[in-house]
């Protein structure tokens, strides 16, 4: 819904027109909507504007949230109120000292070989249904997707058969995070994968025409799998496969893309390849804004690490001359 006339709070107005101003920038700006939605349903419920004491409510009510969720809603409603200020300066501006702070970001998991292996021979003994013909095809190339091409999970939802070009082995992946567009040349597996899930599909006589969804649920008819009940069947299959972190936690859907970021690199020191210049190569693929972002993205792990030395060991041992000792035993 993008109708912004739908804010019925003594607010509503201006996050209207900061909205607006938003999208008249090139920003869809759908999630803090959703965030502001909520805020306006509050004051409109609480008959009031926004001051400290009714911010103070509002916040209240989002205990429930994770630190980081909260922090982040209290921060798209301070941008309001700054957006705001400009015209009323003495409105009420929350103080961001107050925030909770940043929760810890989750240590992501890396995958080995032998785990991807496992989650997708449990993809191919799951059994089919009625409603859902395909399942064990379905989840073995959303599994297949994600570990070869680093995909989101949004990203992965979204795709359509038409999204697909057989002929070049390629994917294209349309308006994604950061409004970026790619295309992403798919690995043998990959394109092996996509091949053989399109003939189960014309074997059972089901549509393969451009819009039906990749990640296929035919319990909703044509559409895709939604983002939770994607996530629901992962872990079943991660559990099936006896797959956990250390913290005995299970591995997050995220977890395929740091996987694939890490293993790219591997094979990148591994081989001896110049892993910065070819930094650049794997920000596009992975749809990042910049090179930065991907340098942020992949902290350094311990199997990286491990690369690096080998190969510095490999150029540079021999320069390395031990500096011997004086004065006998000391």
């Amino acid at each position: 819904m993008n109708d912004n006339r739908m804010f019925a709070s003594v607010l509503g107005p201006t996050i209207a027109q900061y909205i607006s101003l938003k999208q008249a920038l090139g920003r869809d700006y759908d999630a803090e909507r959703r965030i502001l939605a909520s805020l306006d349903t509050f004051l409109t419920a609480e008959k009031a504007d926004l001051t400290a004491d009714i911010f103070a409510h509002w916040c209240q009510t989002q205990e429930h949230l994770t630190s980081g969720v909260r922090l982040r809603r209290m921060r798209v409603v301070r941008d309001l109120t700054l957006y705001r200020r400009r015209r009323e300066p003495s409105c009420f501006v929350p103080d961001p000292l107050l925030f909770p702070l940043r929760h810890q970001p989750v240590q992501p998991y890396i995958f080995t070989h032998g785990e991807i292996a496992g989650l997708i021979q449990q993809a191919e003994v799951m059994l089919p249904s009625r409603d859902c013909p395909l399942r064990p095809e379905v989840f073995n190339l959303g599994i297949t997707l994600l570990y070869t091409t680093g995909l989101r999970r949004g990203e992965l939802l979204r795709m359509t058969i038409g999204d697909y070009d057989q002929r070049e082995g390629v994917l294209i992946v349309r308006e994604s995070k950061f409004h970026k567009s790619r295309l992403l040349p798919l690995s043998c597996h990959g394109i092996e994968r996509l091949d053989r899930y399109l003939r189960a599909r014309r074997a059972r006589r089901l549509p393969v025409s451009p819009e039906i969804p990749l990640i296929w649920n035919a319990v909703n008819g044509e559409r895709a799998y939604t983002g939770a009940g994607f996530r629901e069947v992962i872990r079943h299959l991660v559990d099936a496969a006896g797959i956990r972190k250390p913290n005995g936690h299970r591995p997050r859907i995220h977890d395929f893309r740091h996987t694939f970021a890490v293993h790219a690199l591997l094979r990148w020191y591994q081989a001896g390849e110049n892993v910065q210049a070819k930094l650049p190569l794997l920000a596009t693929y992975m749809g990042h804004v910049n090179i930065a972002s991907t340098q942020y993205y992949l902290k350094f792990t311990e199997p990286l690490a491990n690369s690096a030395s080998e190969r510095f060991a490999s150029r540079y041992a021999s320069m390395i001359v031990p500096i011997p000792v004086l004065g006998g035993d000391q």
